[in-house]
């Protein structure tokens, strides 16, 4: 499937929505206390080279109190990938997230056409928008970059689970996916974990219904799947968004799953990303020769061990999830 399928709302809908669409998922974050370790780490185990947020504006004079060394992404088939030094995230003089001793998901986010319709959907299904400043948005339009008049706004974890960003559809230099066109690549013969594209994201939680309805009511998602991860130990809801699957899943007790939701709990946690292979065996001999432990494994999906593999259970799989609109394509 192209990337420019996707989720749409409109007045046509029967509603008194606006008109709005999510393109596509904008990136998953993922906060590391080291970045040359992280580039380092993908460049090792998945093969995949990272390129530096400062790149961008390497030629034009640095902005004070606007940072751009704090991050660094990585395009992996169909995601684009931001991971994140927080103390290096200093922004009017503050730091804006906690420093981080052991790497971890931490959100992810869309790129919206009609984000101000969003942002006043958002607040008529009563939840709450902070700008980037962390500042909580009243007002009829939307928040803007702290930088700019751009539109930029994120969810209130207490309110949607996580602290979603909410991004314009506009064109970013540093993801290849916005090209005119684009579909996901087919796999290469030097990908060492034959990659064929992102099979789901697992978002770890203790109230799916606040979850779903941000992406379904809110966001039009559409549920494919309601089943159990036997490997994780979890109870799960899939939704497809914006040519993304999404995973909410509540997580059983004595789980690995459930020691890392119950650090965020009553909050959601973004925990994992599972990949679709071409080999599975292949994967998990490239895993173990790069150092990267299996956690668990059946017959058809393998985990990773986190203290191996960045503080991600990252999965690997060859299959996709049942009902996932993506099979045909």
């Amino acid at each position: 499937m192209a990337m420019s399928e996707s989720m749409s709302h409109s007045k046509d809908d029967g509603d008194d929505k606006g008109d709005f669409r999510v393109t596509m998922m904008y990136h998953p974050s993922h906060h590391v206390p080291d970045l040359e370790e992280a580039e380092d780490w993908f460049e090792r185990v998945f093969g995949r080279p990272s390129t530096r947020l400062a790149s961008m504006t390497r030629d034009a004079p640095p902005r004070p109190g606007y940072p751009s060394d704090y991050s660094t992404f990585t395009p992996i088939s169909d995601v684009l990938f931001d991971t994140i030094d927080p103390k290096r995230y200093v922004l009017l003089g503050v730091q804006r997230y906690a420093t981080v001793e052991q790497p971890h998901l931490k959100a992810f986010g869309w790129y919206l056409e009609g984000i101000a319709d969003v942002y006043r959907e958002l607040k008529r299904y009563g939840i709450g928008v902070t700008s980037q400043l962390d500042e909580l948005a009243d007002g009829d339009d939307p928040p803007t970059a702290a930088s700019s008049p751009m539109p930029l706004y994120f969810s209130l974890p207490e309110d949607a689970g996580l602290r979603y960003e909410f991004f314009p559809a506009i064109p970013f230099p540093l993801d290849p996916r916005i090209a005119p066109g684009w579909t996901v690549p087919p796999v290469s013969d030097d990908d060492p974990l034959g990659i064929e594209r992102c099979s789901h994201h697992t978002v770890l939680t203790g109230r799916p219904e606040r979850a779903l309805r941000l992406v379904v009511d809110v966001l039009g998602g559409d549920i494919v799947h309601e089943g159990r991860d036997e490997l994780r130990g979890t109870t799960g809801t899939y939704v497809d968004l914006g040519g993304s699957i999404l995973e909410y899943a509540v997580p059983d007790v004595g789980t690995a799953a459930h020691s890392d939701w119950a650090k965020d709990d009553p909050n959601d946690t973004y925990h994992a990303i599972t990949w679709k292979v071409a080999d599975l065996e292949r994967a998990e001999r490239h895993l173990q020769a790069q150092g990267v432990g299996i956690q668990m494994r059946s017959d058809d999906a393998i985990v990773t061990d986190p203290a191996t593999s960045l503080g991600i259970p990252w999965g690997f799989t060859s299959t996709l999830v049942p009902g996932d609109p993506r099979a045909n394509d």
